[in-house]
């Protein structure tokens, strides 16, 4: 089965130092950006890029043992690996699953283009939001 990119599922990433593996056996639901303030701390940029995933369609093929997960008392878990400190996926509180894939973990194109911007009214002052069209939401956007 082929995803709008033209490469085959699953679509595979993993981190920098190679140690954590992973495919993503559906087609991504959605893409965004997030400015939150958390965002910028955990990947240095002014931004975050994620992939929404299909709830269990994210399958651990190496480096269980080295992936490690953050989570803060009102926020989704952040996954990243222990060697190298790659984002890797996000966790809705609650579970266990991966929720969001970081469109840098992948391998190859998945497919899917960020659709909006959420937390916008924490963007950083030093790296202006671009002037690309895409909705713009202070907060989450609404349900």
């Amino acid at each position: 089965m082929a995803h709008p990119a033209g490469d085959p599922l699953p679509l595979r990433g993993g981190c920098l130092c190679g140690g954590v593996r992973f495919e993503v056996t559906e087609q991504p639901i959605s893409a965004s950006y997030c400015h939150c303030t958390r965002c910028q701390r955990r990947t240095g940029g002014g931004s975050s890029a994620q992939a929404r995933v299909v709830p269990g369609s994210v399958r651990l093929l190496s480096g269980a043992d080295l992936v490690r997960n953050w989570e803060p008392p009102d926020g989704f878990g952040k996954a990243f690996c222990s060697t190298c400190g790659s984002a890797l996926w996000s966790i809705a509180p609650g579970t266990d699953a991966p929720a969001s894939v970081r469109l840098g973990a992948f391998d190859a194109d998945p497919g899917v283009r960020p659709s909006y911007r959420q937390f916008t009214a924490y963007a950083a002052a030093w790296e202006p939001i671009p002037d690309d069209g895409l909705p713009r939401y202070p907060e989450r956007p609404p349900s």
